[in-house]
């Protein structure tokens, strides 16, 4: 396990704007910074990142955490192998208290892969530059198709020798597990004997968003004859194929500069592109596009440019992924590569400035070039014209965003003249394609969404006197975080006297009472909790907590504001303030739920002596809830 001292020094240099910035493309937007959140499908950016704070929270799926959460939820890290990435960030030296014989096994397996995807990088890249096999059989390929020593260096390319089991052996000698060393696809058995599963072939190394090995492609050399051309990293807990493209961690900088992406099909036009100059560019890996990998380009840019070859093969390609595109917000152009030329030849044959020049005068909007592609293959036929009106409406509805408008308008008058039909008649089919997907989302969603949620606008507007229970304690909880370490007076501490006011109130809320024992324990111990240590907690349900207490989703209005600044508390900041606004609201929500319990005990009073008792107890809470109401007036939340 890694040690407190560690994991202090790690949360003290964290920059999470630097973090997440990483993987999500964000905005300045007064204080916060704002992006389309990279958990959910979404049009308008609703992830919000506090850097003051350090937290993140999504407003649309609700999801909420800090630096270590999010890496452990986006690139589905253990809560130590957050941390360490972080340590290597920050350069923080990583120091280890003593674990469990099951505990060390558990860290292991889940670092296992990357650790052997590393050593096999250096293996391969080794074979090529350092042997003379590699330089003769490998290397020699690679410079007649064109690429030189500073590409190969870059991209990390290598070779795996012909020998049956050189790379096999070098893996047991350093004692790799044998599972882990079939899972990751670098081995194969046969007859009880580890043999290399990619020997004689170029290694491609295939690098995540944060530029660790999680996999490989294994090209042939020549001409695939018996074997297949490629042979690539099978599934497993690193290398989700649907989630990758290959070269993002080397573009996604360049594609963020020229706000633009070129999506290719394979390695070698990666690498080709970047050799000469145009390094905005990724490859699906010969796949259909998903959801997951445009999610991806849509981090860094709204325009993509696919670039295929020009046969019917390519075009087909093409047009799979053009729905799934236009649904997640992205502005897509096709360049078709003419006479039988794929991109890596392509770029060889003409050289760069060429090549820039035929991809800029030569971008398809997608949409209507599906729309010519239809029309072709339909030619007289009815069945398959009325086919190809239904797919571009439904292309159309995609295009469902307030800002998408004007340009879907733009496509319905072009698409329904190309198609010879009335442009309403259009209008209304796009229509019911919305209308039937929004029925549909509606139905998906009517169950109620739990969990750290932002409650709706309208529900925000009554008093914070009348809001449910968990609201006020909230807000305590709210305070004693932001506040609890600051001096009440010359004697205590704000969470000394927040203590000491609560003594003769409880919390009803299992959440909040959990909360507020683990602060007060963390206190008691010297141990100077705060929003931003319990934010680090190895506890996820007080991460949790600390998130949703700390977004607390009731913005104070002006008149609270005017209350704070009016108080006739002398020689205290606007903090302290907060602090005793909240304790007697607090205070008088507990109260109002006394005197209604008390009420209801003096219905069922059986006698005066009784009775008499209640009434007085009802006349002790009186004078207390006058004290409080002398000082305060409603407070109404926005």
């Amino acid at each position: 396990m890694i040690s407190p001292q560690t994991i202090e020094q790690i949360t003290n240099r964290i920059d999470i704007i630097d973090v997440i910035g990483e993987f999500v493309k964000l905005k300045k937007r007064g204080a916060n910074y704002l992006g389309n959140c990279p958990f959910h499908n979404e049009k308008t950016p609703s992830f919000t990142v506090s850097p003051s704070k350090e937290i993140y929270k999504c407003f649309g799926c609700g999801k909420s955490g800090n630096t270590i959460t999010f890496l452990m939820e986006h690139e589905k890290y253990s809560y130590a192998e957050a941390l360490k990435w972080l340590a290597q960030r920050y350069n923080v030296e990583i120091q280890e208290t003593e674990v469990s014989d099951e505990a060390r096994t558990m860290q292991q397996a889940a670092e296992s892969l990357h650790a052997l995807n590393n050593f096999a990088q250096k293996f391969f890249t080794e074979q090529l530059l350092h042997t003379q096999e590699g330089q003769s059989h490998a290397m020699a390929y690679l410079e007649e198709r064109g690429y030189d020593e500073k590409i190969i260096g870059h991209f990390q390319l290598g070779y795996n020798p012909q020998a049956r089991n050189a790379f096999a052996t070098a893996a047991l000698k350093q004692q790799f597990n044998k599972e882990v060393l079939l899972k990751s696809g670098l081995l194969v058995e046969r007859n009880d004997e580890m043999l290399d599963n990619y020997r004689g072939r170029i290694i491609f190394p295939i690098h995540n968003n944060t530029g660790k090995i999680i996999g490989f492609g294994a090209r042939v050399i020549g001409k695939a004859e018996k074997a297949p051309k490629y042979i690539n990293t099978p599934e497993n807990e690193v290398y989700i194929k649907s989630k990758i493209l290959y070269g993002s961690y080397f573009a996604r900088h360049s594609i963020d500069k020229q706000d633009e992406c070129l999506l290719v099909e394979g390695y070698t036009d990666v690498i080709s592109l970047h050799q000469a100059g145009i390094d905005n560019v990724v490859a699906s890996g010969g796949t259909s596009l998903t959801t997951d990998q445009l999610r991806i380009i849509k981090k860094y840019t709204a325009n993509l440019t696919i670039i295929y070859d020009g046969d019917a093969a390519g075009i087909k390609a093409a047009m799979r992924g053009l729905d799934m595109a236009l649904e997640e917000g992205l502005n897509v152009k096709l360049v078709l590569i003419p006479d039988k030329e794929d991109p890596d030849s392509y770029v060889k044959k003409v050289g760069a400035d060429a090549f820039k020049k035929f991809i800029a005068e030569n971008k398809k909007d997608f949409i209507l070039f599906q729309l010519d592609v239809l029309l072709k293959e339909a030619g007289n036929d009815i069945t398959r014209k009325n086919d190809a009106v239904n797919q571009v409406a439904e292309s159309l509805s995609r295009l469902n965003r307030a800002e998408d408008f004007t340009r879907r308008q733009a496509y319905i008058h072009e698409c329904a003249a190309a198609l010879k039909i009335d442009e309403s008649g259009l209008i209304n089919l796009v229509n019911k394609f919305i209308h039937d997907k929004v029925a549909k989302e509606e139905k998906k969603q009517a169950a109620p969404i739990t969990g750290l949620e932002e409650k709706p606008a309208e529900e925000n507007t009554n008093e914070l006197l009348f809001h449910p229970d968990e609201a006020q304690e909230k807000n305590i909880l709210r305070v004693l975080l932001e506040y609890g370490l600051k001096g009440w007076d010359d004697n205590h501490t704000v969470a000394e006297h927040i203590f000491k006011e609560l003594e003769q109130f409880g919390f009803d809320s299992p959440d909040m009472v959990y909360l507020y024992s683990t602060y007060h324990d963390y206190y008691v111990q010297g141990l100077q909790p705060s929003a931003k240590t319990l934010l680090y907690h190895e506890d996820e349900r007080i991460r949790n907590l600390v998130v949703n207490v700390t977004l607390f989703p009731f913005e104070l209005s002006q008149r609270w504001d005017e209350k704070l600044e009016n108080m006739q508390v002398s020689n205290v900041d606007n903090s302290l303030q907060d602090v005793t606004m909240s304790l007697n609201y607090f205070k008088l929500h507990k109260i109002k739920k006394m005197f209604e319990q008390n009420q209801h005990d003096i219905e069922k009073s059986a006698n005066w002596d009784e009775t008499k008792q209640l009434m007085e107890v009802h006349r002790y809470l009186k004078g207390i809830e006058r004290e409080i109401t002398q000082q305060l007036g409603a407070v109404i939340l926005k």
